[in-house]
């Protein structure tokens, strides 16, 4: 990676544990509490592109798991893997990754304003929300007992959120690829 790569990593993980001193909003009727930091996940995967994108958010797991307070509500440690949240944590990556990846084959340059934010929104729905969901729902329902259905009907009262952060992080995704692009160029 060159140097660009790593601040780039670093700057999109800090955003990603500064979104976590927002406190989460706890449902009650399920174990996972609505935070912000899903955003930050969609916002370096439509601007970082895929692996820069999953490497910020693999540096924040890792402050995590050495026990550093970075997740929303201030919680850390390996304790966290063990919950029922722990599938949304794994989740984060293959999000950033799909986005990323995603952005990369749909966004181009050359390309209207529109277009390219509209391609920033699949990228961000479908990684953020679809892969995301499809690793949280099933260890939910595995681990906290709560069964497949339960669930995923659970989790679908965080959807309409989830879709409003897509939206900003598309928007975001745009205004950097206007001003200055940082999504790898497609060879």
């Amino acid at each position: 990676m060159s140097t660009r790569d790593l601040v780039l990593t670093a700057l999109f993980a800090a955003i990603i544990v500064a979104l976590g001193l927002l406190p989460p909003i706890s449902l009650g009727f399920i174990p996972v509490p609505i935070t912000a930091q899903s955003l930050g996940v969609m916002m370096a995967g439509v601007v970082l592109g895929a692996r820069r994108g999953a490497i910020a958010v693999l540096i924040v797991l890792l402050l995590v798991a050495i026990g550093l307070p970075v997740l929303s509500g201030g919680r850390g440690g390996l304790a966290i893997f063990a919950s029922p949240t722990a599938g949304f944590l794994v989740g984060w990556i293959f999000g950033a990754f799909v986005t990323g990846y995603l952005s990369e084959r749909l966004v181009d340059d050359k390309q209207s304003g529109l277009v390219q934010t509209v391609s920033f929104f699949l990228a961000a729905m479908i990684g953020g929300i679809v892969v995301l969901y499809a690793f949280g729902i099933t260890y939910l329902a595995t681990v906290a007992g709560l069964g497949f259905t339960k669930a995923f009907v659970g989790s679908m009262a965080f959807i309409p959120g989830d879709v409003i952060k897509a939206v900003v992080a598309a928007l975001l995704g745009r205004a950097v690829m206007a001003g200055y692009p940082l999504l790898p160029a497609r060879a």
